[in-house]
């Protein structure tokens, strides 16, 4: 997610002058234009319908969530011990605490340089610091921390380029150890009560870049991929990507000490990775990023999905949109099992222009194929968007929210975030945390945050971590049967009256759990919550 000078200062002035004469528009006011019958019948506050009805566990848990509203201290204890399912949308680089970074740029010799803090190699030459000053000058490492995420970040200015600037500032830290960086994101994710993770990375990024600018452009799709397969070529980088994996793979079991008698708790995750296109490269190393990691998800199972990162409100972003949306309807053809989620729609009105606002989630729906969206933000901009939202929700397409990010981004929260709206229309939602290492959030926040803004209550959040594991790229056969957003979490024949908490699974679910590392690690979340249940729970 290296930032493009250009594409940054251009896309900045662009924002400067188009929220002058933009401040004004909102979504209420949006809305309020809408046709009575177009709009969603909720409110901020007004819970989804759920035909499913709540076991006594379950009523006896909201009572308890209810009557701890207006203690902070005690919501806090719940929405940490809450089981959250998995995170669906995590950039490994953006999700590691900046403090531990530090250290890894001090552990490597790396230098800083002290006008843009930015990590480069050694030596360190004039106007360049140790890292490793930063262990015993208190001034010098915070400043670290507050360039290298948004700790202390101003409320109320724009934080969108000091977010995606940070990648930057630490990029030559995060590439050299992924292994250690999955190592302490994965003990993160465990603590927070959840079971499983799909992380962003670039598979075999130099070489990809090589490869594509070796073969060059070929506007034929067809001649394009037959480029970059001819002789092996291909084939050879997937074989680079999963060695590459497989050395990351040795570094976390290593440093967690998985396989030993004190193994980290983030030994028991379950991890898979999804392949990180960057949109703002040149057409050939778009392409070739996607097309690797198409292959790499048909052929090791370590990776699930591809997905498009870097600024969407950049110039070259907007101007190659349709084109890259094309490039992937073509490739979802040659590859049908491998995954597709999306950024798309990380916009709104003063960022972009309008007419940048109104097809961007759509593409990526309609033409790209994605199985989900990542932050859909500017829904109720876009074309024909209640058309949009059925369409969504008939396909099961989700949407990965993380709230936080979206407001230190775009400063997009409260009543203006679409979550209702999707909600409303019976889009699938799945809780995200997305860059909790620069955002310093996790995901008890974020489901704190939901419950609190938009008075959910308990079997809402439960569900929704329910959705998390749902709508994750786990093989296997669901727990659940059906379209759940729409008609409830029912289990299958196969599990009906066995979940943890209300029986023994028979002898046809325990042969589900067995061959379906979905349901396996769905039943996880069920057992967690049954034994939350117990432990958060007001008697009458």
């Amino acid at each position: 997610m290296a930032i493009v000078n250009g594409d940054r200062h251009r896309a900045t002035d662009r924002r400067r002058a188009l929220r002058a004469g933009l401040a004004a528009l909102s979504l209420l006011s949006l809305l309020s234009a809408l046709p009575a019958a177009a709009q969603p019948t909720n409110s901020l506050t007004q819970p989804s319908p759920s035909v499913r009805p709540r076991t006594a566990a379950e009523v006896r848990t909201a009572a308890y969530l209810e009557s701890i509203r207006q203690e902070p201290s005690r919501l806090r204890d719940f929405f940490r011990a809450l089981p959250k399912g998995g995170d669906l949308h995590n950039h490994l680089s953006g999700a590691v605490p900046t403090e531990y970074l530090i250290e890894l740029a001090a552990e490597d010799g790396l230098c800083i340089d002290e006008k843009t803090m930015t990590a480069v190699v050694p030596p360190c030459g004039p106007g360049k610091r140790p890292a490793a000053d930063a262990r015993t000058d208190r001034a010098f490492h915070d400043a670290l921390v507050r360039a290298w995420s948004m700790q202390d970040f101003p409320p109320g200015r724009p934080g969108h380029d000091h977010f995606f600037d940070a990648f930057g500032k630490f990029g030559e830290v995060t590439w050299r150890h992924r292994g250690k960086l999955l190592a302490r994101v994965a003990d993160d994710i465990v603590a927070q009560n959840q079971f499983y993770l799909e992380t962003l990375v670039t598979p075999a990024s130099e070489e990809a870049k090589h490869l594509a600018d070796q073969v060059g452009w070929q506007d034929d799709l067809g001649r394009m991929h037959q480029a970059l397969v001819a002789d092996g070529k291909l084939d050879r980088l997937v074989a680079t990507a999963r060695k590459e994996a497989d050395d990351a793979d040795a570094e976390f079991r290593t440093t967690s000490h998985c396989g030993t008698s004190r193994p980290a708790p983030g030994c028991r995750l379950t991890v898979r990775w999804n392949a990180q296109v960057s949109r703002g490269s040149s057409p050939e190393r778009v392409f070739t990023q996607m097309e690797l990691g198409m292959r790499l998800a048909e052929r090791d199972p370590r990776f699930t999905a591809v997905n498009l990162v870097a600024p969407e409100d950049w110039d070259s972003s907007l101007r190659n949109y349709t084109s890259q949306m094309r490039m992937l309807d073509f490739l979802r053809r040659k590859y049908p099992r491998a995954h597709l989620t999306l950024h798309a729609g990380e916009l709104w009105p003063g960022l972009v222009k309008p007419e940048d606002l109104k097809f961007h989630i759509n593409q990526a729906v309609t033409l790209a194929h994605a199985e989900r969206i990542g932050h859909g933000v500017d829904l109720v901009h876009e074309d024909n968007w209640q058309e949009l939202a059925r369409t969504m929700a008939a396909r099961q397409v989700a949407v990965e929210v993380p709230f936080t990010s979206n407001a230190q981004i775009l400063g997009v929260k409260g009543v203006e975030h679409p979550f209702p709206t999707y909600r409303a229309y019976g889009v699938p939602i799945v809780l995200a945390t997305d860059d909790p290492g620069i955002s310093r959030i996790d995901i008890s926040h974020e489901y704190r945050y939901a419950s609190t803004t938009y008075r959910l209550g308990y079997g809402e959040v439960k569900d929704l971590a329910r959705a998390s594991l749902q709508y994750a790229f786990l093989p296997g056969r669901s727990l659940w049967r059906g379209n759940p957003t729409r008609d409830g979490y029912r289990p299958v024949d196969a599990c009906r009256g066995g979940l943890p908490g209300t029986g023994l699974p028979g002898a046809a679910c325990r042969q589900l759990l067995a061959s379906s590392p979905k349901a396996a690690v769905q039943w996880r979340q069920e057992t967690a919550s049954a034994a939350f249940e117990r432990r958060f729970t007001t008697h009458r």
